[in-house]
């Protein structure tokens, strides 16, 4: 994305403390459909679990390094970037070391922005750069929340306990926001796992319209076997399945954030 010869990065964090809401299924999938047309997209695992990463047809125990390296300092970040040529999409892959960052991170200077500062080394050379959460809220989640530049995108999956969870992360981008980056907003919420058979799928999504107006996209994900699949052959939707409902609601879902990003 470029405005006057300048690239334009935008950053985006993916999260939600509550599991299994498709999460990290969003993060990959629309950054698939990005790439696809035609963005240069860097997608950041920062779980422990790695998932994304998995996503994306890596063996985690084999990652020579990742986020963990560039939450510890280390300033050579981008040799550890891979990309899936078959995709066009680079991952900051994770591994089961992470786990240890939050503990290591605890006495250490400006432990909060560590993942912005090793981010800003690498962001010129990307149009968008999707940050893959863990669900929780701590020190991990935090340092994605101050990373996430252009604003915070929530996946909410379309059952009445994801409603529960997001007063609690309210809350958390709220005193983030207060304590250190005012400028954090709420980008866009993403309403998951929706099933038209249902009363009570139709009933969540008018009760997240109702607290975040404005704020929801319009493209809503479907249930969809396919892209319950697709993670296990280590590809996205675009690949495993491309003419699956799934496929098509998050080709939408990445046009639609295209055209609201003026691109």
């Amino acid at each position: 994305m470029f405005d006057g010869g300048i690239t334009v990065t935008r950053v985006y964090t993916l999260v939600n403390q509550k599991g299994g809401v498709g999460k990290t299924t969003t993060t990959i999938n629309l950054g698939a459909y990005l790439a696809q047309i035609g963005q240069r997209v860097l997608v950041v695992d920062l779980d422990p679990q790695a998932n994304a990463t998995s996503c994306l047809g890596v063996d985690k125990l084999s990652v020579q390094g990742g986020t963990y390296e560039a939450l510890l300092g280390d300033e050579n970040i981008f040799s550890y970037i891979l990309l899936n040529e078959r995709l066009n999409l680079s991952i900051l892959p994770s591994s089961p070391s992470l786990a240890g960052a939050e503990v290591e991170l605890v006495d250490e200077l400006a432990r909060e922005s560590r993942l912005r500062k090793a981010l800003a080394q690498v962001s010129d050379r990307y149009d968008y750069i999707l940050i893959d959460c863990p669900p929780s809220l701590g020190l991990l989640t935090v340092n994605g929340l101050m990373a996430g530049l252009n604003g915070v995108i929530v996946p909410v999956q379309c059952e009445y306990l994801a409603l529960e969870g997001l007063g609690q992360l309210t809350q958390t981008i709220e005193r983030v926001r207060q304590l250190l980056f005012p400028e954090l907003v709420v980008r866009g919420v993403v309403l998951t796992m929706f099933d038209s058979r249902t009363n009570l799928s139709t009933d969540v999504v008018a009760e997240v319209n109702r607290h975040f107006p404005e704020q929801v996209f319009k493209s809503v994900i479907p249930r969809s076997i396919r892209l319950a699949e697709a993670p296990s052959y280590g590809l996205p939707i675009s690949a495993y399945a491309p003419t699956s409902v799934g496929a098509v609601a998050y080709e939408a879902l990445a046009r639609e954030l295209l055209t609201s990003d003026g691109a």
